[in-house]
């Protein structure tokens, strides 16, 4: 079985904020109407599905952003999971908005959810999808928000209808970059969509 992580908070508050885009993209490349359960012995809403041939769950953690790890290590060790089995979306705020970057075995960069993963793991060997968030200049500079404050106020700030469709947009590329690492290599998904 494969595992597929979108990361963000519980709560309405929170639905449509950057700080839960994972969720967000979880929501475009299934649909709305994907029926949910919530799992047994750990906080967190699961969906079965398949890519190709290969069993699939998408998970989304429903602690709050800085115990994500508690949901995916808990479905790890249940299924009996390879590290390598596992892809975890997350809100990345160094790239820009609807740009993707794949990443194996890397630091948390910041991103509490995760800390939290590389901590319950005990490892970083699994792969990230980053999903851009952070605003551009017309030169197409980032244009990130300066100090704590302005960063946590931009994080939980809600998207604009034009961002979330240009999400949308970048969900169908996640969603074949992930039928990519589970069906050939993650090496061959960095290749074509890095």
């Amino acid at each position: 079985m494969k595992l597929i992580v979108g990361l963000g908070n519980p709560g309405e508050e929170y639905e449509n904020t950057r700080h839960n885009t994972g969720w967000i993209l979880l929501d475009f490349m299934l649909g709305k109407k994907v029926d949910w359960k919530q799992a047994n012995g750990t906080k967190a809403l699961l969906y079965k599905d398949s890519i190709g041939s290969k069993p699939v769950e998408y998970m989304k953690p429903t602690t709050f952003m800085n115990n994500s790890g508690l949901a995916v290590a808990f479905t790890k060790d249940k299924n009996k999971l390879n590290l390598k089995d596992i892809v975890v979306i997350y809100d990345d705020i160094d790239l820009p908005l609807g740009k993707m970057k794949i990443s194996y075995d890397r630091s948390s960069g910041g991103h509490n959810g995760l800390e939290s993963i590389i901590k319950k793991l005990k490892s970083r060997e699994f792969i990230r999808i980053r999903i851009g968030i952070a605003p551009i200049t017309p030169r197409g500079k980032l244009r990130k928000p300066k100090g704590e404050k302005a960063t946590l106020n931009f994080l939980l700030g809600e998207y604009k209808k034009n961002e979330l469709d240009e999400l949308k947009k970048l969900s169908k590329k996640v969603a074949e970059a992930i039928e990519v690492i589970f069906t050939e290599s993650k090496e061959k998904a960095m290749s074509l969509y890095n």
